[in-house]
Order: C-alpha cells, then structure tokens, then sequence
C-alpha cells in the first residue's frame, strides 16, 4: 500500500513538474495607436517607437514579464480590451473617474495637460477666444472633451491626431487641442509646422491629469505586473534616462 502511495506522489509530481519547469515568462500584449509622437507612433522604419513604447519594454524587462505592442487604432481601442482582443492598453490614456468605473488602470506613468496648437498669427489667448471657429481633436480624448465643453467653439473630431493638425496647417481648422507632448512634437519639432504652427496656450484645469496604463476590470494579475514594472524603472534611473531620450533632460 505504502509503495502504491508512493508510486501515485511521484506520478502526481511528474505530471505537474512541466508547468514550472521550462515555463516561460508570461507575454502581455498591450494596445496602442501609434499616430501620437513622441508617445507612441511609427517611424520613417515602419517601426512602432516612442516613449511609451520604450517605457513598457523596460518595465517587461525589470518585472520578468514580455511585452508585445498592438498598433490598433483609437476608435474601437476600448471596446477591444472589454473583448479581450488585448491584456492592457498603453496610449495616452487619462486616469479619470468615468473610465475607472469600467476598467483599471496602473499607477500613473506621465503627467500631462492639454495644449492648444494655433497658427503664429493667432492672438487666441483661451478657448472662449476661439468663439464661432472650429477647433479640432482626436474623438474622444481629453482634447476633443475640452472643445466640446467650451461654448461657441464648433468641435471638430479625427480619426488621428495627425489629420486634424494637417487640417489647422491648411486653414480648415484655428486650433488643435491635444496632450502637451504632441503639441510640442507636431508645433515645435517638425520641421514643415514648426514655421507655422506654435503652442497658444494650454487649457486649464483644476485638477491634474495622469496617463496610466489601462486593463479590464478586475484584472489584477496583468496591473501588479506592470506596476512591478514601473516602481522598478522609477527606482534604477530607467525611467529617467528613457524621459530625457526623447523629451531632454530638462
């Protein structure tokens, strides 16, 4: 009987060992529009490259975990996570109370606010400037909730944030709401709207706004990994060095 016993414990340990033994490092596949540089976008290489990008690759790595990045457009991007078509999504996404209520996020990753990006000549100072005009954004995002909520301004939705900034360049438009960093990318750094485009101003708000990784509710196994992730590169400098790579060192 003794030896029967014995027997079945080792059977027992056999089959189990292969779910630990050799097992790989879990891959957590992550949702991203990749139209929003610095953050997340495509190069010249067809490569999906940018800060974000840069900064889940580096948490994968200090968390055990993989990462693959998903290029999925922003329109349908939250109705494939509630579809499980994706573990996470990792696009520029505010924290805020309405989407906390239908899915989770990890700890906040960036601060941002909202910039308004004009044409030189513009002596637009606040939304309200802008009465009677149409302004633009990405639907729905802050930005595009920003113009919607300011009276008189006629709100203009896009797919990319690309095409309602090629808009403003061509007149359609008198201004371009979007996060901070984008502004400055498309305004500032690029070379054909940088000679015509500048950042007016920025919407104010009385409350901070964070970007956070975001999950299906209820999925703590994917958000303690990554949050693992993120408290590990705050805490080695990676998260520094990555910030400075594509934002400067100041």
């Amino acid at each position: 009987m003794l030896k029967k016993i014995v027997v079945v414990l080792m059977l027992s340990l056999f089959v189990a060992l292969p779910a630990f033994a050799g097992s790989k490092a879990p891959v957590i596949t992550i949702a991203s529009d990749c139209t929003w540089p610095p953050m997340e976008f495509v190069n010249k290489d067809k490569q999906v490259v940018g800060f974000s990008v840069d900064l889940m690759k580096a948490c994968a790595k200090a968390a055990g975990y993989e990462v693959k990045i998903k290029n999925v457009a922003w329109d349908g991007i939250f109705a494939g996570l509630a579809g499980g078509r994706y573990d996470a999504i990792c696009s520029s996404v505010t924290i805020n109370e309405k989407r906390k209520k239908i899915m989770d996020f990890s700890v906040p990753y960036f601060e941002v606010q909202q910039s308004v990006v004009t044409n030189k000549d513009s002596d637009a100072k606040t939304l309200s400037d802008l009465k009677g005009r149409n302004v633009g954004a990405q639907i729905g995002t802050t930005g595009y909730f920003a113009i919607k909520g300011a009276e008189g301004v006629t709100p203009k939705s896009y797919d990319e944030i690309g095409l309602a900034i090629e808009d403003l360049y061509n007149g359609r438009l008198a201004a371009v709401v979007c996060d901070d960093p984008i502004a400055a990318d498309f305004a500032l750094q690029q070379e054909d709207y940088s000679k015509r485009l500048k950042i007016a101003f920025v919407v104010k708000s009385d409350k901070a706004e964070y970007l956070g990784v975001a999950v299906k509710k209820g999925n703590t196994e994917i958000i303690n990994l990554i949050n693992k992730g993120l408290a590990a590169v705050r805490a080695d400098g990676t998260y520094d060095k990555i910030k400075a790579k594509w934002f400067g060192s100041n």
